[in-house]
């Protein structure tokens, strides 16, 4: 059995994905790993560059861009991982999902390893991420994004009072980046989940195109009885592309995730009143184009 099964999912970005990879083998202290890339029917020739730079990684090529939860599962599956009570008896000890654009240090895949061996309830772990001028990403320790943690972070008080342990709850700015901590979640660039975890609650939810997958993977981990932990001790490079964050697709989708991730976790206890609130603050952001998965009726 391996110790860690890596999956990473790309679409058109063969130079971060070659530059990750050359990271990833030259990894220290872990040697029982796989890795899985899942090409998301990308056109810069990312996948034939693996094949041919990288024969030790194993290549799916999806014929569409089926989106993030959908192309992991599919990394998710080939390790092993059939979903909630069907893991295969030789599928890693430990599935971490990465993404293209990141950067390990030597020991990272093993520290991360080490520390969740010493950790036997955490469900799931990540490590510290930091962008390229050094900054914190910081996306990877955050909360759920309740009403409530949702309204501060839209109205902008989370960013007005970044050190305060109510305002700043969604991504924990109150708290010293080097301080290890059980949080909500950890984020999808970087996220190790045990393999117990993943057999208690199953794979992905491809509901999510892109973004929310992993705090939806999160919320049933912990609902699970597992913890989740921030582990800063290990610190890894995020380069976290600029253009995708700018794309009107990416923003509309970031939107149409909160969307999701409310009706499914939080709309059964939220007063009709505060329901409405939430329905506007999420047209307000996500633009006349959330309007039609606004309009579609959920169960209350």
């Amino acid at each position: 059995m391996h110790d860690l099964g890596i999956v990473i999912v790309n679409w058109n970005t063969r130079d971060l994905l070659r530059r990750c990879l050359q990271t990833v083998f030259d990894s220290q202290g872990v040697e029982r790993f796989r890795v899985v890339v899942v090409d998301n029917a990308s056109t810069d020739g990312s996948a034939d560059m693996v094949c041919r730079e990288f024969p030790a990684a194993q290549v799916i090529r999806s014929e569409t861009n089926g989106g993030y939860s959908y192309a992991n599962n599919l990394g998710l599956r080939a390790l092993g991982y059939r979903g909630a009570g069907a893991v295969d008896a030789d599928a890693p000890r430990y599935a971490l999902l990465l993404n293209p654009d990141t950067e390990v240090p030597p020991d990272a895949l093993a520290s991360m390893v080490q520390f969740m061996d010493a950790q036997p309830a955490a469900g799931a772990a990540g490590p510290k991420l930091v962008l390229e001028d050094g900054s914190l990403d910081l996306a990877c320790r955050r909360s759920f994004p309740t009403p409530e943690v949702s309204f501060y972070r839209f109205s902008g008080l989370s960013k007005l009072f970044p050190h305060s342990p109510r305002f700043g709850r969604y991504n924990m700015t109150f708290v010293d980046p080097d301080q290890e901590l059980e949080v909500d979640s950890v984020v999808g660039a970087y996220m190790q989940v045990r393999r117990e975890a993943i057999e208690a609650v199953g794979l992905l939810d491809e509901t999510f195109f892109m973004y929310g997958e992993d705090l939806d993977w999160a919320f049933r981990i912990k609902e699970a009885g597992w913890k989740v932990f921030y582990h800063p001790q290990v610190t890894v490079k995020h380069v976290k592309r600029a253009a995708s964050r700018r794309s009107k697709k990416a923003q509309f989708e970031f939107q149409r995730a909160m969307l999701i991730f409310y009706r499914k976790h939080y709309r059964r206890t939220t007063p009709l009143w505060l329901h409405a609130v939430v329905m506007l603050g999420l047209l307000v952001k996500g633009g006349p184009s959330l309007w039609p998965e606004i309009r579609v009726p959920s169960n209350p």
